[in-house]
């Protein structure tokens, strides 16, 4: 917003929706890189071994379309969570079609949230006794 993004003709409920996205998205990717950190030996590592989800944005379709990525690459940038949230998010700001984005995102945020939660908290207790 503060460097010129202008909605298209987003309704208030469309940016709730947004916010809700986004908020899930870093919800998810919290708990991941909390187990990641846990599980890693010592803070460098930890550092270092979370690199993979920062990498994430890069390779999806938040810069470049994933039509106009190379064969091999597409499917790379097609099958990972950060993909489908972007495109639900340009669909809900920027009036384009979500189709079934949206969906896909619940399920990566929700499956990430759990995955990063259980595998935390069964290091959490290993770690305590």
């Amino acid at each position: 917003m503060a460097i010129g993004f202008r909605s298209a003709d987003a309704t208030v409920l469309e940016w709730v929706a947004a916010f809700v996205l986004l908020t899930l998205v870093a919800l998810a990717f919290t708990w991941m890189a909390i187990a990641v950190g846990m599980a890693s030996p010592n803070g460098e590592a930890a550092g270092n071994n979370a690199v993979p989800l920062v990498i994430l944005p890069f390779i999806s379709s938040a810069f470049v379309p994933v039509d106009a990525m190379p064969g091999w690459f597409r499917p790379i940038a097609e099958y990972q969570p950060f993909t489908p949230a972007i495109e639900t998010l340009r669909g809900l700001l920027l009036g384009s079609e979500i189709g079934h984005n949206g969906w896909l995102t619940l399920a990566w945020c929700l499956g990430l949230a759990v995955l990063g939660y259980f595998w935390s908290k069964s290091l959490f207790t290993r770690e305590s006794r």
